[in-house]
């Protein structure tokens, strides 16, 4: 089994759109397949947050006059009305824990890096790998990560932390990600590691058992 490594201070876990309106039933573009990805992207996000990674979450909201205007493409029309500005569903799932030094996207579209803040804050955090969990595997997964790798990220993608409407779909994200700009690994796979950045030798913290592994080079 191969061993992926992420240095903390260039690390980030980017969770997209764990949200209510996609997670949970209750919401109205609920799919099982992002439930079923739930615990893992839960665990995920806890190890690297121990670890010291840094944590990006977004959150598809749209006004509701969003597409009025729209000239050709119109997601109301194709999703239906989903996470529209004030509803509930555009809230975290719980067990996301939203630390101070975390930051939240809040995009309108697929891809995550579209007229928001995103790329000016990894670059302001010394980000160069990005870990991508979250739904959908096909639509803003794989939009936001393939814009990533446009702007020279290193985007790798757990394909057992993300949820897809359908398993057809999930394997299509997956392959045409490792087909043209990323990587995919397991979850299982991930190794966190973090250095002292004041005396240049290992720190002294309690990780996850098996998770982490300290070095000082």
């Amino acid at each position: 089994m191969a061993e992926y490594s992420f240095e903390t201070d260039t690390t980030a876990v980017v969770v997209i759109d764990m949200q209510v309106g996609f997670c949970d039933p209750s919401g109205n573009l609920y799919a099982p397949g992002s439930e079923a990805v739930v615990d893992d992207v839960r665990d995920l996000v806890a190890d690297a947050q121990n670890a010291g990674a840094h944590i990006v979450y977004t959150r598809d909201v749209h006004p509701s006059d969003q597409f009025d205007d729209a000239h050709y493409y119109d997601e109301f029309e194709r999703w239906g009305e989903h996470v529209r500005e004030g509803d509930p569903g555009t809230a975290l799932i719980d067990g996301l824990e939203v630390r101070s030094q975390d930051h939240v996207v809040v995009k309108h579209t697929y891809d995550a890096f579209y007229n928001t803040e995103l790329d000016g804050w990894l670059r302001a955090h010394g980000i160069d790998d990005l870990i991508f969990c979250g739904t959908l595997a096909n639509v803003c997964v794989l939009h936001t990560a393939g814009s990533a790798g446009l702007r020279d990220y290193r985007p790798v993608l757990i394909e057992d932390a993300i949820g897809a409407i359908e398993p057809d779909h999930r394997e299509y994200a997956l392959d045409h990600a490792e087909w043209l700009f990323g990587e995919v690994c397991s979850y299982a796979d991930i190794n966190f590691v973090w250095f002292d950045s004041m005396t240049q030798t290992p720190t002294a913290t309690t990780p996850t058992p098996a998770r982490y592994f300290i070095s000082s080079s």
